[in-house]
């Protein structure tokens, strides 16, 4: 089972008691914060409960699946999560 953004903002807003736009609003702000520090370069630590950086990748071989041809794959970045300890907890039970 999954949810989405407006689910998200439907329980955000009743557990807060903010209108749901508020909460769209904060919501939109902290994703562009996620998006400009972690293109920096800059690792986002909320304690407790995930940590967001950027990871880089090197360039390496790979191979086209269909032909078998060897590809070179050129070097990236990609986005790290890291679980903190209440998420971990709260996972557990």
């Amino acid at each position: 089972m999954a949810v989405n953004r407006a689910q998200l903002v439907d329980q955000v807003a009743e557990k807060s008691g903010a209108t749901k736009a508020d909460v769209n609003r904060i919501l939109d702000g902290m994703f562009e914060v996620f998006e400009t520090s972690v293109a920096a370069g800059e690792k986002i630590t909320i304690p407790g409960w995930l940590a967001v950086e950027r990871t880089d990748r090197a360039a390496r071989t790979g191979r086209n699946p269909q032909t078998g041809e060897s590809i070179e794959i050129a070097a990236g970045h990609s986005v790290k999560l890291t679980a903190g300890s209440k998420l971990k907890a709260a996972i557990a039970k």
